[in-house]
């Protein structure tokens, strides 16, 4: 027997009938003898309308107000699937977020959660009661419901994964794994069977959309297997409930990957903005002086190069952040130009930033130098370029997405069985 965590996104409960599909696999695990926790998204598109309803009623809207209305959705879905496993002899029951409690912080509409008490959960499996969660939300030292941003039912599931202990996390989507690129641009790409918890938080920041950031970070901090599965496929297929192997892909430790490929996989992120401070004084503290007025006005900084003049009293400072930023940093910038100094600031939109991911790189020499020849041969122009332990990003024009991730999808040889 063994405690699994099953999380399960807005596709794979969109309708009744999928919802049925869902509750099949939990019953799965059910009849298996496992004790089994659910946390359920809002069905698909219905936070969007939620979101819009609240943009009509008011565009300044309060935060908890908000909060209070976009958590319906999965408190919707939690109480369908609860009645759905009722109907198939499963002993389940429906809970929200503030029942748990899932206690957060109070950064309403973009909450981290703070604790969780695992005995609420752990009493209802001593009950022999699946215990169906209504993601994205706990609740706040103010008492009121909280919402943990886009995709917060990841983070959910792993959290509560961590506080009950559990074996394993599911985490149910649309697709089946985690993938070497995204197949959509790249026919070749292979479902990884295994990725690194450090892996899968780069290939998380970086583009891939299969989990939220903070998802893969809980994961990492409290050593929570965690599993990457489609919810479309059949319930009762041959290995489905394997218990230590099923279908999908595992996030885990490091140590648990025999054999360790230079290259993991390749993520992209379309839809960047380089801009770029001309003639900065050279001085101490001049970097702190432009970046920490935009971390204020919550302008997400990526990439930066810093290139300073021949004779050390000037540097042009180059950095890049989302093309939605860029009106906005813009004027941040403006107001700070007596206080910096600089001659000209200049921007280009429609950037693309392609990165290289694999915990193979820390024993391997000559990785980037492959990349950068690979898209010299595809003449791709690479217009600044940041590095990590595990990682090489590199910002090119956006019209060269698709071609950039094909040539190091192949040159890595990620595209052979």
């Amino acid at each position: 027997m063994a405690r699994i965590v099953m999380k399960f996104g807005g596709t794979s409960v969109a309708d009744i009938a999928r919802i049925r599909n869902v509750a099949r696999h939990v019953k799965r695990e059910v009849d298996a003898g496992h004790e089994v926790a659910v946390v359920v998204s809002a069905m698909a598109g219905k936070t969007n309308e939620l979101v819009g309803w609240t943009r009509e009623a008011s565009p300044m809207h309060d935060a908890r107000e908000y909060d209070a209305v976009v958590a319906s959705g999965e408190q919707v879905t939690a109480g369908l699937l609860a009645i759905t496993l009722q109907n198939m002899g499963v002993h389940a029951r429906s809970w929200q977020g503030w029942q748990i409690p899932i206690k957060t912080d109070n950064a309403h509409g973009a909450a981290r959660i703070l604790d969780i008490d695992g005995a609420f959960l752990i009493k209802r499996f001593g009950e022999g009661q699946v215990a169906v969660i209504a993601g994205f939300q706990g609740i706040g030292p103010d008492n009121r419901i909280s919402t943990l941003g886009r995709g917060g039912s990841d983070t959910s599931a792993v959290a509560i994964a961590a506080a009950v202990k559990a074996d394993r996390c599911d985490i149910y989507t649309d697709v089946d794994g985690v993938y070497t690129t995204d197949p959509r641009i790249e026919p070749k790409a292979r479902r990884l069977a295994k990725i690194s918890f450090e892996e899968m938080l780069e290939m998380a920041s970086l583009g891939a959309k299969v989990l939220q950031v903070r998802s893969v970070e809980l994961a990492m901090v409290h050593r929570v297997r965690t599993f990457v599965r489609s919810s479309f496929d059949d319930p009762d297929a041959p290995g489905m409930g394997d218990l230590l192997n099923p279908p999908g892909t595992l996030i885990c430790d490091e140590e648990e990957i025999v054999e360790q490929q230079v290259v993991t996989g390749i993520a992209y992120a379309k839809d960047e903005a380089q801009i770029s401070l001309r003639r900065v004084g050279d001085r101490p503290g001049v970097a702190a002086g432009i970046f920490g007025p935009l971390a204020e006005a919550n302008i997400n900084v990526d990439m930066i190069v810093q290139n300073i003049s021949e004779d050390g009293k000037y540097t042009d400072m180059t950095f890049t952040v989302p093309s939605g930023d860029v009106d906005k940093a813009l004027a941040v910038l403006e107001r700070l130009k007596a206080s910096i100094g600089y001659d000209v600031v200049q921007s280009e939109a429609g950037m693309s930033k392609v990165s290289v991911i694999g915990i193979g790189m820390r024993s391997h020499a000559g990785v980037a130098a492959t990349a950068f020849k690979a898209l010299a041969d595809k003449s791709i122009n690479i217009r600044a370029i940041t590095t990590s332990e595990i990682k090489i990003s590199i910002l090119i024009d956006g019209p060269y997405t698709e071609l950039a991730v094909r040539t190091l999808h192949s040159v890595y040889g990620l595209d052979k069985q």
